[in-house]
């Protein structure tokens, strides 16, 4: 039994941090995107809605197709997206 126990306290402990952060943030690169800031952007395959509450931040070049990128999201809104080194898209 307190094999058991450890077992399953374990695995609980071991998946606590993945909790909650499943789809919060990712790397990908820009597909497309709009002209404006608002609209349909494509990265790395997900299709996301921005919005005007989203912050966008060019600090390792700008943000045009083929650009990667950091998204942010909170509860499938996305927060941020903020262009980061190349090697963090391979």
């Amino acid at each position: 039994m307190q094999r058991y126990m450890f077992v399953l306290l374990s695995t609980f402990m071991l998946t606590l941090p993945m909790v909650g952060h499943a789809d919060d943030d990712f790397y990908g690169k820009v597909e497309t995107r709009p002209d404006a800031k608002v609209g349909s952007w494509t990265i790395d395959g997900r299709n996301l809605d921005v919005t005007a509450s989203a912050e966008l931040k060019e600090e390792a070049g700008p943000l045009v197709a083929g650009a990667c990128v950091e998204v942010e999201m909170e509860k499938g809104i996305v927060e941020e997206i903020e262009t980061v080194k190349m090697d963090k898209c391979k």
